[in-house]
């Protein structure tokens, strides 16, 4: 620990600066709960000790600190072996190209999924046999594969099957495509119970009786580990060289799963951390049309980073799955031809569009709604509706009152399920009356697992139909039952809710002036990254640092400059802060000190090359 950083450990032992509220209304705490970590880890490894408390405060050991800061595919790719059912996949994979049999993928709508197919396809496709895809579309299908689709897929001569990010739980549909001759090989990372669907081989990381210990990757990434398995089969085979043909480079789909791995907010450690480091170099190629073209309509000048990733390109092939159709993306993730990928990236820059204003109006009704039942009932789980919601967009909606409120929040479309029982993915009406099913998207904070609680509802049969993870779940409810599953949630939460900080927490890693923030130790920072899940970009805190100006920038920013007390200077912004309390301080205070909360980045304008303070929070100066 710094001399600075000791003396304010000193004088504020419990919060950060001693900020037990923000401007925004947040505590900071120190992230790092033992700080001779911090110096073990500086020492053994031959580290500054600011990254040294950065490692320490996630988890890391002083003799994993230099393989954490070089995370290879080389070291940390788990073997096939030690996947449940990898190798039989890989086999019967394998088995089913060299015979030439007509191989189907079903796939899943959101970016995982999508990128899960691509890649599988092309590789299939590069080994001659191009695959017959299907993704299933939202509303009218719902997710997972469905009994119309593995008829289509049988009919069409397929015989072995192939789901992406979903299958795990279709028992039903899956006995179904047995019973008229498919194989199925499930790849899929979803919870799952201790009944295995009826599929040849079952690999997913999360099934009870998986060994494998890589419960964190998502579908993107259980698939890439299946291709390396069955192009290791197809080289033993002699395939490749009977056919005349090179065994593909399978780090060129590193692009697309280091995407879905940053989409799907898995945790960013082990192989994770590889997939995403290397799959950005791949990605700053351009080599693959689709995301070069899609990258230029979100004008993208940078080469591509985890935030890039997460917020500008993820939410844009998302935006075909939500409110559009999922293939459209999985063409602009596939295609070679220049021109088809900037009509596609074209046509889902403008969903992404539609999608925002949808989400911007249901959001605000939302967020009145959520006031509401805080005022009436309390600190609790928030369950609101909108009748015109659309069912692509409640997941965000709920993420959104998530962050906003710092509860769990369930937000329910209205979708009135059809003669065929379908509507964006909810379950037949057994109930034999006309009374609508509604879609819901759940999304919840750390300590309290939604995804169970969702389980007993349905369990009880407060909910139709239902299921997830700690983090976020999907549901159907009936129309007249959403009161009804208002407050048995409460009931049922009431315990892990009332465990909850009263207010929101902002971690923070270390103190540092502004003469302290160079180019150099952003540097030294990113080498710790890649930042996402489970591995927080560094948050530090500049203290009693001057704002000594500040102005509006793009209408919704505002920038600053920040001076320390010895009057070294650090240029600063706060995004989207305009209208905030946030904002509206950095604007009032100007000649005053503020403690500010920061992320660390480099500002390369105009080919320069300097440390630049992204502002996440301030508090007043006691």
């Amino acid at each position: 620990m710094t001399a600075l950083e000791h003396e304010l450990a000193r004088r504020h032992s419990r919060h950060f600066l001693g900020v037990e509220r923000s401007i925004s209304g947040r505590s900071w705490i120190s992230r790092l709960e033992d700080p001779r970590l911090a110096l073990a880890i500086a020492q053994q490894a031959d580290l500054p000790e600011l990254l040294g408390r950065v490692l320490a405060a996630r988890g890391v050991k002083p003799e994993e600190a230099a393989a954490w800061l070089d995370p290879t595919l080389r070291r940390l790719m788990p073997h096939p072996s030690r996947f449940a059912d990898m190798e039989k996949g890989a086999e019967r994979l394998a088995a089913a190209v060299m015979a030439g049999e007509t191989i189907g993928i079903i796939g899943d709508y959101d970016v995982d999924g999508t990128c899960s197919s691509a890649m599988m396809a092309e590789f299939l496709s590069l080994a001659g046999h191009p695959p017959r895809v299907h993704i299933p579309h939202r509303v009218e299908e719902g997710y997972g594969p469905s009994i119309q689709a593995v008829e289509a897929m049988a009919q069409a001569g397929v015989r072995v099957l192939v789901t992406l990010d979903c299958g795990a739980m279709a028992h039903e549909v899956l006995e179904h495509a047995a019973a008229l001759g498919l194989q199925t090989v499930v790849v899929d990372h979803h919870q799952m119970g201790m009944a295995l669907p009826p599929a040849h081989a079952v690999i997913n990381p999360n099934r009870p009786d998986d060994g494998s210990e890589q419960e964190h990757l998502c579908a993107a990434g259980v698939a890439f580990v299946l291709l390396a398995a069955v192009a290791r089969r197809l080289e033993e085979a002699g395939f490749w060289q009977a056919r005349g043909r090179a065994r593909p480079d399978l780090l060129q789909w590193l692009d697309l799963v280091a995407l879905a791995t940053v989409c799907d907010v898995v945790p960013l450690k082990g192989v994770n951390r590889a997939y995403v480091r290397q799959g950005l170099k791949v990605m700053a190629r351009r080599a693959r049309p689709g995301l070069a073209a899609l990258m230029d309509v979100a004008r993208l000048k940078r080469a591509p980073d985890v935030h890039a990733l997460g917020f500008v390109l993820g939410p844009r092939i998302n935006a075909a799955g939500r409110i559009g159709h999922a293939m459209e993306a999985f063409r602009l993730l596939t295609t070679r031809i220049q021109s088809e990928a900037q009509a596609l990236a074209a046509q889902l820059e403008s969903l992404n569009r539609t999608r925002q204003e949808m989400e911007t109006r249901f959001l605000e009704e939302a967020e009145a709604q959520a006031r509401a039942l805080l005022d009436r009932h309390g600190r609790g789980p928030l369950v609101v509706a909108g009748e015109d919601w659309h069912p692509g967009v409640v997941g965000l909606v709920a993420a959104r009152l998530k962050e906003r409120f710092a509860l769990p929040a369930v937000a329910f479309a209205g979708a009135v399920l059809d003669g065929a029982g379908k509507s964006g993915g909810a379950s037949d009406d057994d109930s034999g009356d006309d009374v609508p099913v509604l879609t819901g998207s759940a999304r919840s904070v750390a300590g309290v697992d939604i995804g169970r609680a969702v389980a007993r509802a349905v369990a009880t049969g407060v909910l139709v139909k239902g299921g997830g993870h700690a983090m976020a779940a999907g549901m159907s409810c009936r129309a007249d039952g959403i009161e009804a599953f208002r407050t048995w949630l409460a009931q049922d939460l009431a315990a892990d809710i009332a465990a909850l900080p009263e207010q929101p927490v902002l971690k923070v890693d270390a103190a540092l002036t502004a003469g302290g923030a160079t180019a150099e130790l952003v540097e030294m920072l990113e080498a710790a990254g890649p930042y996402g899940a489970g591995n927080p970009q560094p948050v530090i805190a500049l203290p009693a640092h001057v704002v000594e100006w500040a102005d509006v920038v793009g209408n919704v920013h505002v920038r600053c400059s920040l001076r320390a007390g010895d009057g070294r200077r650090l240029k600063a912004i706060a995004f989207r802060a305009v209208g905030t309390p946030l904002g509206e301080a950095l604007l009032e205070r100007q000649g005053r000190p503020l403690h500010v909360a920061c992320r660390l980045a480099l500002d390369t304008f105009n080919g320069g090359r300097q440390a630049q303070a992204m502002i996440v929070d301030a508090a007043v100066v006691r």
